[in-house]
């Protein structure tokens, strides 16, 4: 196993690197220090082809001007937040609002938008990059400043394992994830309606016209939200529910976790991805309104990727019934997700 570095470019006076994970079974990862961003997977299919499966950039100048959040860790509240604003402890904090009266994924700056301190790890059974950064009180609105650890790690189990670890030093809310788009196919030969999903989840959020959650948990039975079994993601598109339309005919649900296990599969590559977490709830979104940019592989059109967004549901701060994302002074926030590559 390796690790590689080259540069990248420059952000804002900075240099940015790119750092490439390698395992000794054709895998690789090439992860970025600004945001984080996740650039290329490259990933063997069935007949041994390595491919990349996740939507980029050629270049840096690609992510900076990117409003989709590719491959990035967003935070420090992945989703939206309604109004802009949020109470806690009897006061109110008003946040970026950056998503017409709303606040999405950090806001304008936010853990995406920034290049973070990284090293390089070798161990004897995996190699990776920590990244580090300090989200001082007050960034986006947000109370408290947070020092934040987030490491990648790839070993010969062709596991990519990503950890997070913040800790605040005043009451705060935290709750992050990571945005990147997969498509299975291999260089984005075919869009993800033909993906296979499954989730163990029997409840979804309903979402309004904002996609914000409405607090109502929906029982997934008879509908296009039922994973449980497996189906294929263009069952969503292809169907009349008013909670795909609402979003742009697609999925862009938080679904609650009662096996915290999801799993995606190519049949044509038989490219199999397995996600694992620690978090309460996956949002899963399908690219639905995604389109007019160019990407490494194309214009960007709707379902050219899907997004497994391990984290707590979206808003919990107003939602005294979802899992909570309050993190306490000297508490300590803990995120964890293992992708595991395979074939079949």
């Amino acid at each position: 196993m390796e690790v590689t570095v080259h540069p990248y470019g420059k952000y804002d006076h900075q240099e940015v690197q790119a750092y490439t994970l390698k395992n000794d079974h054709g895998l690789s990862v090439t992860c970025i220090d600004y945001g984080c961003i996740i650039t290329e997977i490259l990933a063997p299919d069935r007949n041994g082809a390595q491919e990349n499966v996740v939507l980029g950039f050629d270049s840096l100048d690609g992510y900076l001007a990117d409003q989709t959040y590719q491959g990035t860790i967003v935070g420090r509240i992945a989703g939206r937040i309604r109004g802009g604003e949020f109470e806690l402890n009897g006061k109110t904090y008003s946040l970026d609002k950056n998503e017409k009266p709303n606040h999405i994924h950090g806001g304008v700056k936010g853990f995406s938008k920034v290049v973070w301190d990284s090293t390089i790890i070798k161990k004897e059974n995996h190699v990776g990059v920590e990244f580090k950064y300090v989200s001082m009180d007050g960034e986006g609105g947000y109370p408290g400043t947070i020092e934040m650890t987030v490491t990648y790690s790839l070993n010969n189990e062709n596991e990519l394992s990503i950890s997070a670890v913040g800790v605040p030093d005043a009451d705060t809310i935290l709750n992050i994830t990571n945005h990147a788009y997969f498509n299975l196919s291999g260089n984005m030969k075919n869009d993800v309606l033909d993906h296979e999903l499954t989730i163990n989840s029997s409840k979804f959020l309903e979402l309004d016209h904002e996609f914000l959650p409405t607090g109502e948990l929906l029982d997934v039975t008879g509908t296009v939200f039922d994973f449980r079994e497996g189906r294929k993601i263009a069952d969503g598109p292809n169907s009349a529910d008013e909670q795909i339309a609402i979003v742009g005919q697609g999925y862009d649900h938080p679904f609650l976790l009662d096996e915290k296990l999801v799993t995606l599969y190519d049949e044509a590559s038989g490219r199999l991805l397995k996600v694992e977490t620690n978090q309460p709830a996956v949002v899963v979104y399908s690219s639905n309104t995604m389109k007019d940019f160019e990407m490494r592989d194309g214009s960007a059109r709707p379902y050219f990727g899907v997004c497994l967004e391990t984290q707590a549901p979206p808003d919990a701060i107003h939602h005294p019934n979802f899992p909570s994302t309050i993190v306490k002074k000297g508490g300590e926030y803990n995120w964890e997700t293992k992708y595991t590559f395979s074939v079949k």
